[in-house]
């Protein structure tokens, strides 16, 4: 027999399941359960809308904010920045036992009888003060050589996108840990009383290219509370999902709702003391301010024409990766404290000089005018820039091979990212492969030790930074020992 305790618990469970599912968290979905701490319109005036923690950040910053330009699919090293001019010489002998060395296959190219050495079409060329080897795929990456620190030697531990992306971005294969993104808004805080700290963005992507699946938990906020989450921003329509006031509804208006519906929520907090009451009312809040800020920020009418023009045509076109870079540096500069851009199509199994080229062609000029513009308005200093996917590409062809066209199964034994901005040196290349981008023969670089690098930029020091869960105390680069990157900081 249940009490009177009993049927009024589950009273009080029942509408918080249907509020909390149905009704008010709508808006939460919609906006990635935005928050920031409670603050009432006066407060949010000359309050910082969303305080780092006490303590953060641990030492002065090089940079106040972090832009992560995540190709996703793994981008071929061989054929953008790991010249391998011996390989010529290779064509079509097949990849040495010692080499290879047992290293695990994905499914893709296991069952292959040989692993035909498929050295890079393109053509390589030195760039720079700093004589950097870029691709003739990358000609505008190539003009901003002398401010990017080229890690070649990067290594991760999955071998497929699904776990290896949810690694890269929360330090584990196994979902349900805070991205980094999320990390950086826990500690960090926001600078815009009127944006969200974390933004995401997913632009398009060539036709034809093999488009591999992004899920919401790259930008989720794990086990941390929902409004360090990031707020994915729609390439077209309204940015942000549900954002508008309905037909025949003013501000005056939403403002003596939210109110109201503030008063009551409050009410509730007192009662019942839960977090996410709180949540809801920072996320009604935060969306109030979204409606005068979000169009504002969208609105590239007042960008000169020498800034759309260094972003190339494609900036007008909504969606666009080129669009997507720029209204990162126009986030970073309100005071947004992480901004990712998801691009994809990356995974080039077979025809990888077609799909290659296209990806190429539809980010370089983007990621190379981010980091000029940037530079130009005395923002890359305090910007931290990432560039990179979640593994390399194999030396030997996935199937058939010729001259003019290939294919490359993953590799996560090496690949190479850049870095650029805040903390970082320019004109650095780091780490060394073998002569044939298979194995790291000098300074490897562990995914932890990326991350690990990305925080001490910000001004986080790894091993004092974490969130105590299901009786442990969780960090972002794990419990294994990992190391900054010393040799690019500046």
């Amino acid at each position: 027999m249940h009490s009177i305790f009993d049927s009024e618990f589950q009273r009080q469970m029942t509408r918080r399941n249907f509020f909390g599912g149905l009704g008010l968290k709508l808006g939460g979905i919609a906006l990635a359960q935005l928050g920031l701490s409670r603050l009432t319109t006066a407060q949010a005036a000359t309050t910082g809308a969303h305080p780092p923690l006490p303590g953060l950040p641990h030492f002065k910053p090089r940079a106040k904010a972090l832009i992560y330009l995540h190709m996703n699919g793994g981008p071929s090293q061989l054929d953008t920045f790991d010249y391998k001019p011996g390989l010529t010489d290779l064509f079509g002998k097949d990849l040495p036992p010692s080499v290879q060395g047992g290293q695990r296959l994905s499914t893709m190219t296991s069952g292959q009888k040989n692993f035909p050495v498929a050295p890079s079409k393109f053509s390589f060329q030195q760039h720079g003060q700093c004589g950097r080897w870029v691709s003739s795929l990358l000609p505008h990456t190539a003009r901003i050589v002398d401010d990017i620190a080229v890690i070649k030697t990067v290594h991760t531990n999955a071998i497929n996108h699904d776990p290896a992306c949810t690694f890269l971005f929360s330090g584990s294969e196994i979902p349900g840990r805070p991205s980094l993104g999320s990390w950086v808004s826990y500690g960090l805080g926001s600078g815009s009383e009127n944006l969200p700290s974390f933004v995401v963005f997913t632009p398009k992507w060539p036709d034809g290219s093999n488009g591999q699946a992004i899920y919401s938990r790259l930008w989720n906020s794990g086990f941390l509370p929902g409004k360090y989450s990031g707020v994915a921003f729609r390439s077209e329509a309204d940015p942000v999902l549900y954002l508008p006031n309905p037909s025949g509804v003013d501000q005056g208006d939403r403002r003596a709702l939210l109110d109201t519906l503030g008063d009551l929520n409050r009410h509730r907090l007192e009662r019942h003391h839960d977090p996410d009451t709180q949540n809801r009312i920072d996320q009604y809040e935060m969306a109030f301010r979204l409606q005068s800020s979000v169009p504002e920020l969208t609105d590239l009418s007042k960008e000169s024409k020498a800034t759309l023009d260094l972003y190339g045509s494609d900036v007008n076109r909504p969606g666009s990766f080129a669009q997507s870079c720029l209204q990162a540096r126009r986030l970073v500069e309100r005071g947004v404290r992480t901004v990712q851009l998801f691009h994809r199509g990356w995974d080039s199994h077979s025809d990888l000089p077609k799909q290659l080229g296209n990806q190429c062609k539809d980010t370089d000029q983007g990621c190379a005018a981010l980091v000029q513009d940037l530079k130009q308005r005395g923002l890359l200093d305090q910007t931290l820039v990432v560039w990179g996917g979640e593994f390399g590409r194999t030396v030997y062809s996935q199937g058939g091979l010729k001259r003019d066209n290939y294919g490359r199964d993953h590799h996560p034994r090496n690949f190479c990212m850049w870095m650029a901005g805040g903390g970082v040196k320019g004109g650095v290349s780091y780490g060394e492969t073998d002569d044939y981008s298979y194995n790291v023969v000098e300074k490897p670089v562990h995914l932890n030790d990326l991350n690990a690098t990305i925080l001490h930029c910000l001004g986080i020091n790894h091993e004092r930074f974490g969130f105590k869960f299901q009786g442990l105390d969780q960090r972002l680069t794990g419990v294994e020992p990992c190391e900054i990157i010393k040799g690019i900081l500046a």
